[in-house]
């Protein structure tokens, strides 16, 4: 991201989220109605935002920052909350246009519970018909109370933590959870290999990370199918027990780059043993997508792995968002800036389509985005969770969606 522009950014976010003040998109009228189809007498009436009120809670902590003496290092810290904004602000440009007002609330919540609380007291927060954020967990546990006072909807954007910790039936969680993660790997493998001649092993080092990932696959392995799970806390003592002429699905549950990157090279060797090689197929953490292995043997180890999200630089979309950024703010969008748009389009137009009752479409409004996918279930305890996730494979030396 260009020093300067994201400098000059900054002085501008100081001025205008200072006084936290209403952001109002106006869409431009259209030039002719749609004729609108009878609806059948038996569906309740939606009734629509002539107006919808959002409010955005995210730690710019904007008041920590001297620009002045700000190092480029310095104002990076800061450019997450600022991408995201920016990305939120054009997904909720997009949704305007297609028939209704909005009324974006700002508020800088620094991190600090004790800037949310009071919050409670505001106006034009308490009269939000959406509130996203906070986006730490910190934060989110902290607002479940009121959510659940109030009946508001909190949509969690960033946080990727499990719902139960918030215990917030009202909670919308856009970041899948690492036991979705789990569970996409399990019932790929289920539905891709034959017990009779495969083993699933599990490498598993047992830190409370690894676990998080290991037990929905064990777990769902156990209980659903009739595949021989083994487990290993490494390579070494795998090789130990490995039988010539078996098919193994490998799943290496650690994200360590420390740990990983041995056993990858390990893994690689016991496929191509002089002495004629085993059949491994390689499953891996989701975190592996934003690190750095060697993908000439990740590509040999068939290697797959599971995440929330896949930008397709050739999609039409894409590119014209793209550009539109580019023309807006004066330099390319980052990974946040794609997750804000999607989330500001999605629950805008969830809000211009259905209107008061846009919680109830939450479960059945499939969205496939720039960035991200939202496919929501329902629990009355834990509230909506998106469970859309897809499998990347390593070929080509890229990352392909297998499913």
């Amino acid at each position: 991201m260009n020093f300067k522009k994201v400098y000059w950014l900054l002085v501008l976010f100081t001025v205008v989220l200072g006084a936290c003040s209403p952001k109002i998109r106006t869409p431009k009228p259209e030039t002719s109605k749609p004729v609108e189809k009878e609806k059948p007498v038996d569906k309740k009436p939606i009734k629509k935002f002539s107006q919808a009120s959002v409010s955005l809670l995210v730690p710019f902590k904007l008041d920590e920052l001297n620009l002045k003496t700000a190092t480029k290092a310095d104002i990076e810290k800061y450019a997450m909350p600022i991408d995201f904004y920016q990305g939120f602000k054009l997904g909720l440009d997009s949704a305007a246009a297609q028939g209704i007002n909005f009324k974006l609330n700002v508020f800088d919540t620094q991190d600090d519970n004790a800037h949310i609380s009071v919050l409670y007291k505001n106006e034009r927060f308490k009269q939000s018909n959406l509130i996203i954020g906070p986006v730490f967990p910190d934060g989110l546990k902290f607002i479940s109370n009121y959510a659940k006072e109030n009946n508001a909807i909190i949509v969690s954007p960033l946080a990727a933590s499990e719902p139960a910790e918030f215990n917030n039936p009202n909670l919308v969680s856009i970041v899948n959870n690492i036991g979705l993660h789990g569970k996409k790997i399990a019932t790929y493998i289920a539905k891709n290999y034959n017990p009779a001649n495969t083993i699933v092993v599990l490498i598993n080092p047992k830190k409370t990370e690894d676990e998080q990932f290991a037990a929905p696959i064990r777990n769902y392995l156990q209980a659903n199918t009739k595949f021989v799970v083994q487990e290993y806390a490494s390579a070494y003592a795998f090789e130990t027990k490995m039988i010539k002429g078996k098919e193994y699905a490998v799943v290496l549950t650690s994200s360590d780059r420390t740990f990983v990157l041995p056993t990858v090279e390990k893994l690689y060797k016991l496929k191509h043993l002089a002495t004629g090689g085993y059949s491994i197929n390689l499953f891996g953490h989701p975190n592996w997508v934003k690190q750095n292995y060697p993908t000439d043997k990740l590509q040999d180890l068939n290697t797959i792995i599971s995440s929330s999200y896949k930008i397709d630089y050739k999609n039409s979309a894409v590119v014209a968002f793209i550009k539109k950024y580019r023309y807006r703010y004066g330099f390319e969008p980052g990974e946040y800036a794609f997750k804000g748009f999607d989330v500001g389009y999605y629950f805008g137009k969830l809000l211009t389509t259905y209107g008061e009752d846009y919680r109830d479409y939450l479960i059945k409004d499939k969205y496939k985005g720039l960035h991200n996918n939202f496919s929501f279930i329902h629990d009355e305890k834990l509230g909506y969770i998106n469970t859309s996730l897809m499998l990347l494979k390593f070929k080509n030396f890229a990352l392909n969606i297998v499913e």
